[in-house]
């Protein structure tokens, strides 16, 4: 078994594979493009939330099985773990993975394994080899595959190692060698295929979810027309036993799913219908969710004739986690700012931020006229309000049940 790994990439996924590679024997370097994060995780620290994780990076750290870095040294196993965003018009941009991809060139040796765990557009694995191949490397004695993650924030130590994971190669002899690395350390079964399909399957997951959270998501606007308990409607049509019906909320956020579907859409053009009108739907919803609030604002100005204090109660992209990328509730008080309110937000899973003021979610239910849940987080729920609710997010659902 290959004992030496290098995680390139110390963020949501990065991070815990690393931890969870050294707890299990492997001696890994993990390398971020932030001092700031290479040295905290030196220290035996995180930079992120995520539950179990604190304790698997400080026994590892102090066992001396991970270390951090800017630069990779050699090894037996590279995994990138790197952002996978897109550019405007949702174009799918891989600069982060074609960047990781030169940063270990010059270490790459015959017989080592490169793994894309980044949830990318089809193709993007072939592209990892062909830029080893224009940095000078001989790729036909290297591993190459794709094994995306499909891990739940706040259960990721625990889905590392219990979830199936997909293993998709370049070549056969990729796919197996590969399979065998997951099968070290992952409980659930371990499926071989090839790159695209792998590719593809992670993009597939993430639209079939997005399509459903879409559906709710237009129910629960229409039911607000119609003047009908869109959470009532959802628990009595999901009595039906093949009716499974999600939660609304205030939009589509986090790196997957209000990502990934733009990558099939890009490629599949006016083929990618339903896809595409998921997309668009769980993205106006946040807007939706700002003008509704909006003409709450207003109607508590004509009765009151003055400003009402807006607070904005969640700003992370799902309940109980600090992540705030493509965080729809972000969006929805950004917007508020820029429509010339002062909205109070309260994120109670992080102790600040760089350029929006945090309040104490207690302080912001005492104080606000008009308290809006944008995320269902733990902390919420039974808190005293004396305001206005406005629950985007089921939050008070069974409190008066």
């Amino acid at each position: 078994m290959s004992k030496e790994v290098c995680i390139v990439g110390l963020g949501y996924i990065g991070l815990p594979t690393a931890a969870l590679l050294a707890n299990k024997g492997y001696q890994v370097l993990g390398i971020d493009v932030s001092e700031e994060v290479v040295d905290t995780v030196n220290n035996g620290g995180i930079h992120i939330v995520e539950p179990e994780l604190d304790a698997y990076v400080a026994k590892a750290v102090q066992d001396k099985k991970l270390t951090a870095a800017l630069k990779p040294k050699p090894a037996d196993v590279f995994v990138l773990a790197v952002p996978t965003p897109f550019h405007d018009e949702h174009v799918p941009n891989i600069d982060y993975v074609v960047s990781a991809t030169r940063t270990i060139a010059p270490v790459v040796k015959a017989g080592d394994m490169i793994i894309l765990e980044s949830t990318s557009p089809v193709g993007t694995t072939e592209r990892v080899e062909e830029v080893l191949r224009e940095e000078g490397v001989d790729t036909s004695s290297i591993h190459i595959a794709h094994c995306p993650e499909r891990v739940l924030p706040g259960h990721i130590m625990r889905e590392l190692v219990e979830n199936d994971r997909i293993v998709g190669g370049t070549t056969l002899e990729a796919t197996k060698a590969v399979a065998e690395f997951y099968r070290s350390f992952v409980t659930g079964e371990v499926l071989k295929t090839d790159a695209r399909t792998a590719e593809m399957a992670k993009l597939t997951e993430n639209s079939f979810r997005d399509v459903n959270i879409a559906f709710a998501n237009e129910l629960s606007i229409l039911c607000d027309k119609f003047k009908i308990d869109v959470w009532e409607l959802i628990r009595l049509a999901n009595r039906h036993p093949r009716v499974n019906i999600l939660q609304p909320g205030t939009g589509v956020g986090g790196h997957c799913i209000a990502v990934d579907p733009w990558f099939i859409v890009h490629e599949g053009g006016e083929d990618a219908r339903i896809i595409r009108a998921a997309r668009e739907i769980n993205d106006y919803k946040t807007h939706w969710v700002t003008k509704r609030i909006l003409e709450e604002v207003e109607n508590f100005k004509k009765s009151n004739e003055r400003e009402p204090t807006v607070a904005c109660m969640g700003l992370a992209f799902k309940p109980n986690i600090d992540d705030l990328r493509e965080s729809p509730a972000v969006l929805v008080f950004q917007s508020l700012v820029q429509s010339g309110h002062e909205p109070v937000a309260v994120e109670p899973n992080l102790k600040c931020h760089k350029s929006i003021a945090l309040t104490d979610y207690h302080e912001a239910a005492k104080q606000a006229d008009i308290v809006v849940y944008l995320v269902a987080h733990n902390e919420f729920k039974e808190l005293p309000v004396k305001g206005k609710v406005l629950d985007f997010c089921g939050v008070t659902v069974n409190q008066n049940k």
